[in-house]
């Protein structure tokens, strides 16, 4: 079903969870600190280098953004996390919306959480990973900047997250490069299942 992603379209950026589209249909969230890939990975997805705004600041999406890919199915960059030159009342604002966002949105229906591959899990992530267990959301890890790796390098760093994450059900890990578009074919099985597409 790769080809209906690149149909893609912006649909609105949100400060506040009063203003997000109607709670219904399918939502999938894109995760990760504000340095991890998470714009470059949504573009590769849909195809088109300039749908979500990449930017050499890490920390610039500072809403809930919504992508439209039909009428009932939905991409979400939430705000990017632990970028230390952002001031703590910016950061307790993003806290406080993800929170709600989190605990309150219905439609959601799959999660994909974005790790540099050079780091690993942090403990934000680690939060992330138990909300996703807690609520019983499917959730998709990728390892991106795989190119920056090499082979074996990349194979430990998997080995590590997946021996982490192990004893929580519902979450598969796997290597990504924007880049190379290595891991897009696997990346949008998950997608699939997460929007509930039928071939």
């Amino acid at each position: 079903m790769q080809n209906v992603y690149r149909q893609t379209k912006f649909l609105l950026s949100s400060p506040e969870l009063e203003k997000c589209p109607e709670d219904k249909g399918y939502e999938v969230i894109f995760i990760g600190r504000s340095n991890s890939g998470k714009s470059s990975v949504i573009n590769t997805i849909c195809d088109n280098k300039k749908l979500a705004m990449v930017s050499k600041t890490p920390g610039r999406t500072r809403h809930l953004v919504f992508f439209s890919i039909d009428k009932d199915r939905r991409l979400v960059d939430l705000p990017g996390y632990g970028y230390a030159k952002i001031s703590n009342e910016i950061k307790k604002t993003w806290n406080k919306n993800l929170n709600r966002y989190l605990t309150r949105r219905k439609c959601l229906s799959g999660a994909v959480l974005i790790i540099d591959s050079r780091s690993l899990i942090k403990p934000f992530d680690q939060n992330i990973i138990n909300w996703c267990v807690d609520v019983n959301l499917p959730t998709q890890i990728l390892l991106t900047k795989a190119d920056k790796l090499s082979k074996q390098k990349l194979n430990k760093a998997k080995l590590e997250v997946i021996n982490a994450t192990s004893k929580y059900p519902n979450i598969n890990v796997q290597s990504f490069s924007s880049l190379k578009k290595q891991g897009l074919t696997e990346l949008y099985k998950s997608l699939d299942a997460f929007f509930d597409y039928v071939d």
